[in-house]
Formats: structure tokens, sequence, C-alpha cells
């Protein structure tokens, strides 16, 4: 009888285990200028970029041990760059099931989840940097109807960012006013919400998601909502401070701001390119900028293959400037 009764605690115990493990997260929402809970509580995010679901799986990473480690940094979120290609080559069902995996493995971590349309170029004139990011309106919308049918009403995945980084600055790749790209996100935003989603879109500046001027003039005419900036360390020469309060940071005293790509490598480090190059200044000076701000941010990129590399090895080790960041982090 007392085996009896002590299978029967270890089942009780372990059922309400699972129980509260596949809990959902508080829902996120915005208010004034914070993210705030449910019960009106401000959160600051603080989370890494993981690389692109499709190349982790393919990598045999795509598990849970990936976001035990991200957790491990002290991160409250995690950012999912689906890229247009990989979206397609994989089809919309495999790579449905592959959201479906990630955000029951980050929500059992506790953290919450971005949607990332990574896409990089001009959405308006169909021209984008790589044919990795190649996309357009069409699918651009039509991708961001199915996230908000499926996860619409799933409090882990905060956010969702409309569309990674716009390229508009020197017209390589057409040009495209800030109230014809208001109209595009607004139009979106629409779309989204009509379907369901109760997330909060994201929506970036120019500048490859850096410049945010224009917003304060003249904001997307919808509530409920967050901008984005990706404040590399070489966008602007030291001392950055000034410039990112003029450029971006000034926008985080009216709505909420997440920087949601930031990060930095040395000059000889393996894949170093611009805007990433710096040194662990950059981090001292980001992380104490965003403080000052209550601006939330996402680390680039949890991946050993690509740049600026958080960690060196699939043991999870992490490189030099991912020691400074998991310090950072972890203060």
């Amino acid at each position: 009888m007392n085996k009896f009764l002590l299978l029967l605690t270890f089942a009780f115990f372990f059922f309400n285990n699972s129980i509260l493990q596949s809990q959902d997260l508080p829902w996120i929402k915005v208010q004034a200028n914070q993210f705030i809970t449910d019960t009106d509580t401000p959160i600051i995010f603080k989370g890494l970029d993981a690389s692109d679901p499709d190349k982790l799986e393919k990598d045999g990473h795509w598990n849970q041990e990936y976001f035990r480690q991200i957790k491990s940094w002290n991160a409250n979120i995690v950012r999912f760059p689906i890229h247009p290609r990989a979206w397609r080559e994989r089809g919309k069902e495999a790579y449905l099931k592959l959201l479906d995996e990630g955000i029951e493995m980050a929500k059992k971590e506790g953290l919450y989840v971005i949607l990332d349309w990574h896409s990089i170029g001009n959405l308006r004139s169909d021209l984008y940097q790589h044919p990795r990011y190649d996309t357009n309106q069409k699918e651009t919308f039509e991708f961001w109807i199915e996230m908000s049918k499926r996860y619409g009403n799933n409090s882990t995945v905060a956010m969702f960012e409309l569309f990674n980084e716009p390229t508009v600055s020197r017209g390589e790749l057409g040009t495209c006013s800030w109230t014809q790209w208001k109209e595009i996100m607004e139009e979106l935003i629409i779309i989204v919400r009509a379907n369901g989603a109760k997330n909060i879109p994201l929506i970036a500046g120019f500048d490859w998601a850096y410049d945010l001027t224009e917003v304060v003039n003249d904001p997307i005419d919808a509530r409920g909502i967050a901008y984005v900036s990706h404040p590399y360390p070489q966008k602007r020469e030291k001392p950055w401070e000034a410039q990112w309060e003029k450029d971006y940071g000034h926008v985080a005293d009216h709505y909420p701001v997440i920087l949601t790509e930031i990060g930095y490598c040395g000059a000889e480090d393996k894949g170093a390119h611009n805007p990433v190059i710096s040194d662990a200044s950059y981090v001292a000076s980001i992380t104490q900028y965003a403080k000052k701000k209550g601006i939330s941010y996402c680390v680039w990129v949890f991946d050993p293959n690509w740049s600026p590399m958080l960690i060196k090895d699939w043991k999870y080790n992490p490189t030099e400037p991912g020691k400074v960041w998991k310090k950072a982090m972890k203060k």
C-alpha cells in the first residue's frame, strides 16, 4: 500500500508539474512608453537572437538544451529570425511545426518570443540585399496572416517584428519615404489585428533598422505598438550616446523601443564586417544607455556560424564578445 501511495504521489506531482510548465506566460502589452505585463508591471526585455529555426533544425540543435542555454544568460526573451527563402523552401506546414516546437520550448524556460520576418531590403520597390531575403508585399502580408491566426492568442509570442531591416537611406535599393513606409506598416497592422492577433507589432526604421528620427513627429497611426532600432557600433563614430539619442533614443520617451539586434566582434574575428566591428566598450555603452532610457534589447547571435557569434561551438562555450555579453546580462 505504501508503494502504491508513493506512486500515486509521484504521478500527481509529475502531472501537476507538467501542467505548470505548459502554462502560458502572462500577456505583454503597451502602456505609454513601456512594455507591461497583464498585472500592469513594467518589464524590460533582455534577450538573445536565435539563428533561423530552419538552420538550427538542420544543424541538430533545435532542442530544449538550446533554449536552456539561452535562459542561462539571464535572458527573458528570444527572437526567431525567419528568412523568406527558408520559409518557402521548407514549406509552410513544416515551418509552422518548427515554430510550434520552438515556442513551446521557449515557454518551458520562461522565455518570451519575437517572431521576425527576416528580410533586408525595400518592401516598396521589391529590391532586396540577397536572394535569401527576397519577398514581396503579398508574401509578407500572407505570412503575417498565418502568424496571426496561429499565434495571435498565444501570450508567449509577445511580439511580431513585421519587417527586419528596411534599407532605405542611400537609394541603392530604390526609394521609400517615411509616409510610404507608414502606409505599408499601418495596413499590415490592420490585417494582423483583423486576423485575431493580440501580439505587439514592432516597426523598424530606415538605414537597416537604425534610424527612427521621423517617428515622434509622424508616428505610426496605431495603438499598442513598439519601435525597433539596430544600433550596431559602426552605425556612428564614438562617442555614441548623443548620436543614439538623436537617431532613436528620444523615441523611448514616447513609445516602447526594443533593440532587436545589437552586437559586436573584433576586426580579426571570424565573420567580421561593417557595421559590427568594435570592442567591449560598446557593450558597456549600449547597456548603460538602454538602462537609462528603459530600452529593451536582444543580442545577435546565439550561433557558432553566424556573426557576430556569441558562442564558438555547440558545447555553448562563449566567444570573447560572448563572455562580455553574458557577464553584462547576468549583472
